[in-house]
């Protein structure tokens, strides 16, 4: 028997953690998942990833946007939406995902215990519950996935109401005529657009000149043009110098000296690392200036070599789909255990309204390196299934290699561009060429044909191979010769 209590510690039940939990139960080992929560899953389910999804899908069910196209701006499902119908879908969704994942834990054998942890040595850990009870643990190996808080500056009043954070966001009394977002990242995009899409005036507020830089710098231009047309007030290169609690409105004011009021503002300008409970000095741990843990990206351990750290607390690029596939290369290290690696490329998908996806590199990184690359194009409204669908905008960008042909990128903006990254993902992964885009059938109608116009698009503009150049026949050149002669 082993000196420890358990194999393995999670502290942490969202993603990583629970994909590392599963994986070692898998494996037959002594595994606990401690969470500070009383329901597991942590902020992917409860105020992150499921909620703002599921939120966004009701949001565009109720309001009948995808059907404006057709029926006029002022088309609803519903006339009347309230908060009450944004939660009533969203509580049914997080309680099975709860029950999803207590099933799991339950058929892995995987033991869970809420509480607060901390270390308290190299091997031992201190879990405090909510009764006042204390409990001390040991374990071989640990993996911290605690994931993320929102960052919460003194300079904004936060009241729970009317000035709040992405957290306190999805538990509004009622709907807002009008909100303020502070903060152009994935999360203060992804609700801005949102509710913009419930006909509520939304200003968003970004210090920088620009926001989502990671994203290929023309479908960022093409999704400023939607959000604007659809009514999202972008308002870059300006900091705020002030927010004042006025009661009845707040009132924002920027360095530039213009006056932003709104009913609601929501503060989504970052999130700091949820490490600051754990005692990281009891085991030789340091955090960066966000409170997140450094790690080798291959293994994911930390510079202490039995501890190891996934997910969001480890910064970039803090997605739910990442995050699970650490956890399981994680677990499989920590206990020792052969696994495939991590593919190269990942989707990444924001959820706004439009979709935006991407995998694969941008059209300024090739321009960095000094790639030689070509560009296909299709807009949804060229496909039949976008006219099925009503779609006046979308589009799907891909870039491709001149020298080897193969696909180094793909972008997408519009309806389904989320779902239909994954095509991009498994040629990119399996080193695929613009070849594959021409050769193959695609279904018809489907969105997935953009595919097929954006190959052909570059394949028409690529150097022709070898193989497919016309060759002249001797007979001919001698009968060109003669004609000359």
């Amino acid at each position: 028997m082993s000196k420890y209590d358990y194999d393995l510690i999670i502290i942490g039940s969202g993603p990583s953690g629970r994909s590392a939990a599963i994986q070692a139960g898998k494996l037959q080992r002594r595994v606990l998942v401690i969470d500070r929560k009383d329901r597991f899953g942590g902020v992917s389910v409860h105020t992150g990833t499921i909620p703002s999804k599921t939120l966004r899908e009701t949001v565009l069910n109720l309001s009948g946007w995808r059907e404006r196209s057709f029926y006029g701006r002022s088309y609803r499902v519903k006339d009347q939406i309230r908060a009450e119908d944004l939660k009533a879908r969203l509580h049914m969704t997080l309680d099975h995902e709860v029950d999803v994942l207590e099933h799991q834990f339950n058929r892995n054998h995987v033991e869970t215990l809420n509480g607060l942890a901390k270390f308290v040595g190299p091997h031992e850990i201190e879990v405090a519950t909510d009764a006042g009870e204390t409990t001390r643990l040991t374990a071989a190996k640990f993996l911290i996935a605690t994931g993320t808080k929102t960052y919460r500056p003194d300079y904004v009043p936060f009241n729970g109401k009317t000035v709040v954070d992405g957290d306190d966001f999805l538990e509004m009394a009622e709907i807002p005529r009008s909100l303020v977002v502070i903060g152009a990242g994935v999360i203060g995009v992804e609700y801005a657009t949102m509710f913009s899409a419930l006909d509520v005036r939304v200003t968003l507020i970004e210090p920088r000149e620009t926001f989502l830089d990671f994203i290929d710098t023309r479908l960022i231009h093409d999704f400023t043009h939607q959000i604007r047309e659809n009514g999202v007030d972008l308002r870059l290169g300006s900091a705020v110098q002030k927010i004042e609690d006025a009661g009845g409105h707040v009132e924002v004011t920027l360095e530039n000296g213009r006056h932003v009021r709104a009913e609601m503002l929501l503060f989504a300008a970052g999130r700091m690392g949820a490490t600051s409970a754990l005692n990281l000095q009891a085991v030789g741990l340091e955090t960066d200036h966000r409170n997140r843990i450094d790690v080798d990206r291959k293994t994911y351990q930390t510079k202490v070599p039995h501890i190891y750290a996934t997910g969001d607390v480890i910064g970039h690029p803090s997605l739910a789909s990442t995050s699970l596939q650490q956890g399981r290369v994680a677990a499989c290290h920590a206990l020792e255990t052969p696994t495939l690696p991590e593919s190269p490329w990942y989707p990444y998908g924001i959820y706004s309204v439009p979709e935006i996806s991407t995998c694969g590199m941008s059209e300024e990184e090739l321009q960095e390196r000094g790639i030689p690359y070509e560009v296909g194009v299709a807009r949804f409204r060229e496909t039949s299934r976008g006219h099925i669908m009503g779609l006046e905008h979308g589009m799907l960008k891909m870039l491709f290699s001149l020298k080897t042909r193969r696909v180094l990128g793909v972008q997408i903006v519009g309806e389904g561009a989320t779902e239909l990254i994954h095509i991009a993902q498994a040629v990119l992964n399996l080193k695929g060429t613009v070849d594959y885009f021409v050769q193959n059938t695609f279904n018809y109608p489907t969105l997935a044909e953009a595919y097929k116009i954006a190959g052909l698009d570059a394949f028409n503009r690529m150097p022709i191979p070898d193989e497919f150049k016309v060759r002249k026949k001797p007979a001919e050149k001698a009968e060109k010769k003669a004609g000359k002669a």
